[in-house]
């Protein structure tokens, strides 16, 4: 099993690298979603009703699959022989940030419930603010990987 998955490794990386940048673009853009949705529409109007399409769709047909995407193949990188060196930090900085982007993505998710349900309790500000997390744990994430400290 070793030997196949050093074999199959670049593309096991390609596929995890266009998985991430898919999951990491809903990342940003949601909460941006969020904004408009908090300070622009009204519940029940036509903005309202066609933010909350927006967000779900973003979330179920492009966040979702490709968060299953990305962590399925980074699993199988982390199984291939050689590509990690546990005696190292940066697997466990990486493994850190990467169960907390996947904790907000969770929490993005629930908030796009709240919306649904004209529950909303934050502020387009808030959301602006929450709009960087997913920078400071790509930030993360890529200078772990590529340092490798």
């Amino acid at each position: 099993m070793g030997y196949l998955l050093v074999d199959i490794y670049p593309y096991v990386l390609s596929f995890h690298i266009m998985a991430v940048i898919s999951w990491m673009a809903g990342l940003f853009y949601l909460p941006r979603l969020f904004v408009y949705h908090a300070e622009r529409a009204e519940n029940g109007d036509q903005l309202d009703e066609t933010l909350k399409i927006m967000e779900y769709k973003l979330q179920r047909y492009i966040m979702a699959p490709a968060s299953i995407a990305a962590w399925i193949a980074g699993l199988t990188l982390v199984f291939t022989p050689g590509v990690v060196d546990w005696s190292a930090v940066w697997p466990y900085t990486k493994a850190i940030a990467v169960i907390c982007m996947t904790s907000f993505d969770h929490f993005l998710m629930q908030m796009r419930k709240k919306f649904g349900r004209n529950e909303n309790t934050l502020t387009g500000r808030q959301y602006r603010m929450l709009n960087e997390v997913p920078t400071v744990l790509m930030v993360i994430i890529v200078v772990s990987v590529v340092v490798k400290f």
